[in-house]
């Protein structure tokens, strides 16, 4: 090689260097976030989760970039979109319901992880304990499972002399579904009522399920706690609604969407919580020294228009209970 070739080449590299140091400090953050549900079901839960990154100084698109993973109500495809976002090498995972966070648990043993669940992250093997987690792992849990008897009870309050209801779950998520339906038939054991329990795997189930509730003479529908049934109530709503079944959901677009109640957590809280913890992550935290976190705020919504059109009298006292009464 020629001395001015060389001496060009060795000129070429240099200049090449201050690039290539720039490109890395440039570089930001990914945080991969995991979902069981649809995108736009949970478009207000996105929004509440950039607000608790933005109280932390960051905001996507400009200091921290979000790859998502929406498993649209199937389960099965957690397993392999977790995968992905480990060999992405992003820097934290975001793991909504508890499918997303158990897949993501499995996919990585150092990738920080930070869930939103609504069962007992201990029961679950997720963390071995609240308060120091140990390991990569941590978040935030709200009581949607925890309050999963209530919904009954505000079900058995507005039909008091009825004897059989109905529980509506989705067997593809088996940790949640056996917790809930444990409680609930505890609960019903307790008030002296028949629950039959019925599953629905994907939306395709719905229209049966439905049929099948006029046929058992069930009084009414208590619907499970899931990311498929929550993100579809406004379809179970319609079905509700068309089938004149007194029916009582965790999720706020229920009776928004003509459903008779619902009793559930409030989850841009927790989602705003989740977002927080990843930002402080990002921050330099650790996952094993942050306590798991739990939102507990709760909310009752009851539309007393669906009532009266299904020929019931919700009592005052539950009535003045309500956070949002639709009339």
């Amino acid at each position: 090689m020629k001395r001015r070739d060389f001496i060009m080449l060795v000129g070429g590299a240099a200049a090449a260097w201050p690039l290539t140091a720039k490109a890395q400090q440039t570089a930001i953050p990914v945080v991969g976030f995991l979902s069981s549900g649809w995108s736009d079901a949970y478009a207000p839960m996105v929004d509440a989760f950039r607000q608790g990154l933005r109280e932390f100084g960051y905001i996507e698109g400009q200091n921290v970039a979000i790859e998502y993973r929406w498993a649209e109500g199937r389960n099965d495809r957690l397993t392999a979109m977790a995968a992905d976002l480990v060999q992405r090498n992003v820097s934290v995972i975001v793991g909504t319901s508890t499918p997303g966070a158990l897949a993501a648990k499995a996919a990585t043993k150092t990738i920080p992880i930070v869930f939103e669940i609504g069962g007992d992250p201990v029961e679950l093997g997720l963390v071995t304990t609240l308060n120091r987690p140990g390991t990569n792992l941590t978040g935030v849990t709200q009581l949607n499972s925890a309050v999963a008897p209530k919904r009954l009870e505000l079900l058995h309050q507005i039909l008091p002399a009825a004897t059989k209801f109905s529980l509506l779950v989705n067997p593809t998520n088996p940790a949640i579904t056996e917790t809930e339906s444990g409680k609930l038939l505890s609960a019903a054991r307790t008030l002296g009522l028949e629950i039959e329990v019925l599953n629905a795997k994907d939306e395709s189930d719905f229209e049966a399920i439905f049929a099948k509730l006029n046929q058992s003479h069930s009084s009414g529908l208590v619907i499970n706690t899931d990311v498929l049934l929550d993100s579809r109530s406004k379809q179970l709503a319609s079905l509700a609604k068309r089938h004149a079944v007194p029916a009582v959901g965790s999720w706020y677009e229920f009776p928004e969407a003509g459903g008779l109640a619902s009793y559930g957590s409030d989850l841009k809280v927790s989602y705003q919580l989740t977002g927080g913890y990843v930002g402080r992550i990002l921050k330099g935290d650790s996952p094993a020294i942050l306590p798991v976190q739990q939102a507990t705020k709760l909310e009752l919504i009851i539309n007393v228009r669906t009532a009266k059109a299904l020929g019931l009298t919700v009592p005052l006292p539950l009535l003045g209970l309500a956070d949002q009464v639709i009339e």
